[in-house]
């Protein structure tokens, strides 16, 4: 179980397959994001629509609210969601530092997030009660979840770290990586006695855009021989050069035969980079969140709905997009549900943006396979235009 084949390489880029108990996984792929137990607003059956293989949930959220162990006693997230397809959760490390500053319950002042060697001290961002996460804490929250990917705690250290936080910070994710792994030893031993499925763990690379802490930091993980591997704290501030510099600086430093995730990574350039640079695997919130703000990928550039001269267009969103959207419904009519606040543009802006992520991995995976990735590469780039 979690074999990973690799198929066809064109230069770095990849086509493989990665193998769970709930499907296998065809990469490079891209993961809708179903961070409270859904993607907002779309259902599960139009994911299927698009061609979706794989899901990721947010363990800091689902631990606050429905809470963990009543999923675990709901018989998982896979029954819990309806959603019988691999899913991967998030250690919540991200969500603890980004989110713990912004509790609703700010009481006195106090710091809502304090990191230690154990562990890290938060409030809630639902009500502002105080949570402890740690290693082990966070394996035993996702074993509870039931995903079939799972990930270490790390810290996510800001992108602008000095040096030397970004240094401790790193180390203090290597110690925790350690950790995970011994309870995630122990989590397999008790999910075969009960007869459950495996869970893959994957680590997770630090180091901010320091290249010598990012070396450091892919040697130290390699070492562990664990199902996939991670790269964290990237696109959050740092440029786009400074993200591909450091993908490139860690790669002679990792197993080929393991699934490579770039965490939190969603715009159509990035994907096509990231591929470019062996990434298999990528998620983020962005295209339901833009869509929601009236912004739409397409094929020369992201089209913001709202504006003017959308106004009576009768073209689809994108001419080169196959979704039911682009198919069905003009630029005009979208334009006039945003314009009057009906709920329905945003659905349909959410859809079609995760179909054309989605489709671009499956395209770039096809193209590999065929030897022609490189020519998509620049035909993709003759057209797209960052806006």
């Amino acid at each position: 179980m979690f074999n990973y084949t690799l198929e066809k390489t064109e230069n770095k880029a990849r086509a493989g397959i990665f193998e769970t108990e709930h499907g296998n996984i065809e990469t490079p792929i891209f993961m809708p994001v179903w961070t409270k137990a859904t993607v907002k607003s779309i259902i599960k059956e139009e994911l299927d629509e698009m061609g979706a293989e794989i899901i990721l949930n947010n363990t800091y959220h689902l631990y606050l609210r429905p809470w963990d162990e009543l999923i675990k006693n709901f018989w998982w997230l896979h029954t819990f969601q309806n959603y019988h397809k691999p899913i991967l959760t998030d250690s919540g490390g991200f969500q603890v530092f980004s989110l713990g500053e912004n509790s609703r319950k700010n009481i006195a002042n106090e710091k809502m997030v304090k990191i230690t060697e154990e562990g890290v001290h938060f409030r809630s961002v639902v009500d502002g009660s105080k949570h402890f996460f740690s290693p082990e804490k966070v394996m035993d929250i996702q074993s509870n979840l039931g995903a079939d990917i799972i990930m270490a705690f790390d810290e996510c250290a800001p992108w602008d770290s000095t040096r030397e936080y970004a240094e401790k910070a790193m180390k203090r994710t290597h110690n925790w990586l350690e950790r995970c792994y011994s309870q995630w030893q122990i989590n397999e031993k008790k999910r075969a006695e009960e007869w459950l499925h495996k869970q893959a763990l994957f680590w997770i690379i630090q180091g901010v855009t320091y290249d010598d802490l990012r070396r450091e930091s892919a040697k130290f993980v390699s070492a562990l021989d664990l199902p996939g591997i991670a790269i964290g704290g990237l696109s959050v501030g740092e440029s786009k050069e400074d993200m591909y510099r450091i993908i490139e600086t860690v790669e002679p430093y990792l197993p080929i035969n393991k699934p490579r995730y770039l965490m939190g990574v969603g715009t159509p350039e990035d994907l096509i980079e990231g591929i470019a640079r062996w990434i298999d695997m990528f998620d983020c919130v962005l295209p339901t969140r833009i869509g929601r703000h009236g912004s739409a990928f397409g094929t020369y550039g992201n089209i913001k709905i709202k504006n003017e001269i959308h106004k009576l267009s009768d073209k689809g969103l994108d001419e080169e997009c196959q979704c039911k959207v682009c198919k069905n419904y003009s630029r005009w009519y979208l334009r006039h549900l945003m314009m009057e606040n009906e709920i329905l543009w945003l659905r349909l802006l959410s859809y079609h943006n995760l179909y054309f992520l989605i489709h671009l991995t499956k395209k770039a995976r096809k193209a590999i396979k065929e030897w022609n990735f490189e020519v998509m590469r620049s035909d993709f780039w003759k057209k797209y235009k960052i806006n």
